[in-house]
């Protein structure tokens, strides 16, 4: 199908017939977000937007000062984080779809996601723009979303390629890693995205991976994108990612893209005009990019009049927004069934700013102009109708004079109401933005924890901003019954409040309808499924970004605790956290039982194919995220005790069973020997775990792998 779409011949004919300052102008950047176009040859510019939780708003060709226009409003996505709490790759599909289908009915061609970064600290001020701190999951969930963005006529651009977990010094900091753990935790999703997912686009990070720019980087980007994974699509530079001419061209870079206004200055544009004809760099060079170009634009349709046109803000979109925001509402814990809570109440107290504030344009490039945002509380409200009467207090503020005051308003509503609902977290609005910046080159003690999810910045600490421990703590002594929810994109530290806590929900920036559907969990119009995609430590110092590693480093960060990332490095070293990976409770119960495990070995191929039953016992319709998980029991090197290795989300009604299957193939039990530069399977024993969680294991199977493997 593609290749009947592709001209080929064509475009060896317009390349035949570009001059290399036409050729020069399609491989930079024209408009902060366009590269050059050749009219002459009738040649468009490829336009693109940021877009991890949907559509940006316009901007001028040479200027960061929004438009303005009332046009440009869109749907406002749940974050990648919050999406990949749901576990549901048809919901990644969908988010894709909508954002493939917005960014076209906007005129875009390339949407600039999505992020498939793995989560290495607490502290990545990123980290609400990425799915996971597991490479399997990522890529399980970035492949149908790709499909989805790309179905649309829209090309997708994951980012940011590669190794690339934090905003501290993002421009020049040296990543030292080793191979192993460059191929086993920070390339699968990569690896995915090319192979299964067809991007079309990838964009190149800031960082340096072992002394060179990634965007220089002849190992990552010739070596093992291109020979390896056989990719053939367009690679964007991160804006202002390339900082020398001639190792970014013979690296692999197609499209230089930077944040200032000076478009023929940039290091693809007169320099690499300069360069060519003083015989430094082949024009043959420029006739890849551009030949690069060409098939991307056809793969769009960018030549014919059959182009998809895309829609935005439609009622379909908004609703299947709806459907992802209610499967990612994590249930951490609820202890007495204290949730879902009555309708019947006469009067409900939602404290906390998190209930009352926007979302959506904050975050740097991942900032939306929504066409409207339903806040938690105003989906309380609108749930609960006329009967009841829901107050609002803010509960806690950043301004430390007025701090004692908001508290004992909060505590005094609290104590007059039937219901108490706190509402906190993190948050990344402007304001916040700029009270964090403030308070990075402050030296009041109460100006100093003012954590965001930003791009731009890491946080300092896990803490919750604005003194939120104490007003949790002071309205759990006023009523043990009040429901915490906890919305941020990263993990926050909760050991001063959690053991209090009878019930805690934890979600991630859930789009515009997130408000809609944090209500209908908290009263029972749905039950919750969402599960955690990275572990919540106690402290900061159990993560092991911190305990072995560092972060975020200087000049250099050190990732010296290797594979172990995330739940590899907790089950490995018995640590114990607060929460543990793939954790997330419902109003019903599942059992797990008749567990089967076929394993084949034919052909220089692996295939196990699990079964087994999951039965809804209780009395709510639910769904359950089955995980299995792999332990090799002997190996010749250190390996993670469990590695996830399958998962499937099952609905069930009262007393329904399904029977799930999962097939592990050859790369299920393998790991990267960098020995051997290859892919390793050695014989021997391996278990099969099966559960509701990492360590909530229901089942056990094992297996007997009889030869070695290297691939």
């Amino acid at each position: 199908m593609e290749k009947e779409k592709i001209n080929y011949e064509k475009i060896e004919e317009i390349i035949s017939e570009l001059k290399l300052e036409e050729k020069v102008a399609m491989v930079h950047a024209a408009g902060l977000f366009r590269n050059g176009s050749v009219e002459r040859l009738g040649i468009p510019s490829l336009y693109m937007s940021d877009g991890p939780m949907g559509v940006r708003n316009e901007f001028p060709n040479a200027s960061w000062v929004p438009v303005g226009n009332t046009d440009d409003y869109v749907t406002y996505l749940p974050s990648i984080s919050a999406l990949a709490c749901t576990w549901n790759r048809n919901l990644a599909y969908e988010e894709g779809n909508i954002l493939g289908k917005e960014a076209r009915g906007r005129g875009k061609d390339i949407i600039l996601a999505p992020g498939i970064n793995i989560v290495r600290s607490p502290l990545g001020g990123r980290n609400f723009e990425y799915m996971s701190e597991d490479p399997y999951l990522t890529a399980q969930l970035a492949v149908p979303y790709i499909k989805g963005v790309q179905e649309n006529d829209v090309a997708a651009c994951v980012k940011h390629f590669a190794v690339n977990s934090q905003e501290t010094e993002r421009l020049n900091v040296d990543v030292v890693i080793d191979e192993r753990a460059v191929r086993e935790i920070y390339l699968p999703a990569f690896e995915a995205a090319v192979k299964e997912g067809n991007s079309y686009s990838i964009m190149s990070a800031y960082n340096k991976l072992w002394g060179l720019h990634c965007s220089h980087n002849k190992w990552l980007l010739r070596d093992v994108l291109e020979k390896e994974w056989g990719y053939d699509g367009v690679l964007v530079s991160d804006w202002s990612a390339i900082s020398d001419t001639k190792l970014a061209a013979e690296a692999g870079m197609d499209i230089e893209m930077s944040v200032t206004d000076n478009f023929d200055e940039y290091f693809f544009a007169n320099p690499l005009i300069k360069a060519v004809k003083e015989g430094e760099i082949k024009e043959e060079l420029i006739d890849e990019k551009v030949r690069k170009i060409l098939k991307l634009m056809y793969r769009l349709n960018m030549f014919s009049d059959e182009r998809k046109s895309g829609e935005y803000n439609s009622f379909e979109s908004r609703r299947k927004t709806l459907d992802i925001a209610r499967e990612s509402v994590i249930l951490l814990k609820n202890e007495e069934n204290l949730l879902p809570l009555s309708k019947k109440v006469k009067k409900v107290a939602v404290i906390g700013q998190n209930a009352n504030i926007r979302h959506c344009e904050g975050g740097g490039s991942a900032e939306v102009k929504s066409l409207y945002e339903v806040t938690p509380l105003m989906g309380i409200k609108m749930l609960l109708g006329g009967n009841c009467e829901v107050a609002y207090a803010k509960g806690y503020t950043h301004d430390f004079n007025k701090r004692k005051a908001v508290n004992e308003e909060a505590i005094e509503l609290a104590k007059n109401s039937d219901v108490v609902i706190f509402i906190g977290g993190l948050k990344h609005t402007k304001e916040d933005f700029s009270l964090f910046q403030n308070a990075l080159h402050s030296t009041k003690e109460d100006n100093m924890v003012v954590n965001i999810d930003s791009e731009g910045n890491d946080k300092t600490d896990m803490k919750l901003p604005y003194n939120q421990d104490e007003i949790i703590n002071s309205l759990l002594e006023v009523n043990p019954n009040t429901i915490v929810v906890i919305t941020a994109g990263s993990p926050v530290d909760m050991s001063s409040w959690v053991d209090k806590s009878k019930a805690l929900v934890n979600v991630s920036y859930n789009g515009m309808e997130g408000g809609r559907a944090l209500a209908e969990v908290l009263f029972g119009d749905v039950n919750p499924s969402g599960k955690l995609t990275v572990t919540i430590p106690k402290k900061l110092e159990d993560s092991p970004a911190h305990s072995i590693g560092e972060f975020p480093g200087k000049a250099q960060v050190r990732y010296d605790e290797g594979i172990f990332v995330g739940y590899r490095y907790f089950s490995t070293y018995d640590v114990e956290p607060q929460f543990v990976f793939g954790h997330g409770l419902s109003y019903t119960e599942f059992r797990y039982n008749d567990i089967k495990v076929n394993l084949t070995e034919e052909n220089e191929k692996i295939n196990a194919t699990v079964k087994f039953k999951v039965t809804n016992i209780g009395e709510k319709e639910g769904a359950e995220v089955a995980q299995v998980y792999v332990n090799d029991v002997e190996s010749s090197v250190k390996r993670p005790v469990i590695e996830l290795k399958g998962f499937e989300k099952v609905r069930l009604m009262p007393g329904e069973s399904k029977e799930v299957t999962i097939n592990l193939d050859k790369k299920s039990f393998a790991f990267y020997s960098d020995e051997e530069n290859s892919w390793i399977v050695e014989d021997g024993k391996f278990n099969i775990l099966i559960g509701s969680s990492s360590t909530d294991i229901r089942l056990e199977e094992s297996i007997n792998i009889k030869s070695k493997y290297k691939f």
